[in-house]
């Protein structure tokens, strides 16, 4: 899986960057067929976003998370990426 991290108006510190990768790291256990994940961090005045795209064998995942704490933003991007993952598992084994 190739994973690409950027920042919009934020410094990527390698705590950011280890932090980020470990929690997506764990949306791969789910599903084996991820091609590559893109991540965006950024901070607009009091919101700090966190935004993903997943690339799998035929799918295109996105999912966005705003919070005050950019930690709890890659938190709840991570919980939300692993429910479409899980989702869209589902439907790839009921075919």
């Amino acid at each position: 899986m190739q994973m690409t991290i950027s920042g919009h108006h934020v410094e990527l510190t390698h705590a950011l960057r280890d932090y980020t990768t470990s929690k997506l790291s764990k949306v791969e256990r789910h599903f084996d067929h991820i091609t590559s994940v893109q991540v965006i961090l950024s901070v607009d005045k009091l919101v700090q976003k966190a935004e993903a795209i997943i690339r799998t064998s035929g799918a295109k995942l996105f999912a966005i998370a705003e919070s005050e704490d950019l930690y709890a933003a890659i938190d709840m991007l991570s919980d939300k990426l692993d429910r479409q993952i899980l989702r869209h598992k589902e439907k790839h084994l009921a075919h």
